[in-house]
């Protein structure tokens, strides 16, 4: 199975990214963590994702917050799949790392979750993945099975409680 690389602009991002690590264990994903910048770190940042393919990546998920390059710079320098995560900032409410994620120009896509949107990233991740992996198929149809039947086991007791 194709690993799925978890590069963070800074460590303070840390406990939204751990949602995706989480999730990519969870699903058994071979996941690699790492702490990159796009603007104090724009070498290795640039090194690391060029070389991404042939180190058997899949995915990359990138998270940062404020002005939220790293998305825009990794994947300017490969063609994997990848997801941005705009995280909250002390500014703006996280909505300056969610436009600065959602608008690429024309021909360096980024898929982008929502703002702290950590667990969506990794189960886009693991879709990806799954194209060309019927297990990891399997593993999401059921995951998305019991999310199900929790909503529903939810839905009895409510309605049982307040329905008249």
């Amino acid at each position: 199975m194709k690993k799925v690389a978890v590069i963070m602009g800074s460590d303070s991002d840390l406990p939204i990214v751990e949602k995706a690590i989480d999730t990519l264990k969870s699903f058994g994903v071979p996941t690699e963590v790492h702490v990159y910048s796009a603007h104090r770190t724009p070498v290795e940042c640039a090194e690391f994702t060029r070389s991404a393919r042939e180190n058997g990546f899949g995915v990359i998920i990138a998270a940062a917050g404020m002005a939220a390059h790293l998305a825009g710079a990794i994947a300017a320098n490969t063609t994997l799949p990848v997801i941005g995560i705009p995280c909250k900032g002390p500014n703006f409410d996280g909505m300056d790392a969610l436009l600065s994620t959602v608008q690429m120009p024309s021909g360096i896509p980024v898929a982008t979750v929502a703002v702290n949107g950590a667990k969506n990233a990794a189960l886009l991740a693991c879709q990806i993945l799954a194209v060309e992996d019927a297990e990891l198929q399997e593993k999401l149809d059921n995951d998305r099975q019991s999310s199900a039947e929790n909503v529903l086991a939810k839905d009895q007791t409510v309605s049982s409680k307040y329905s008249s």
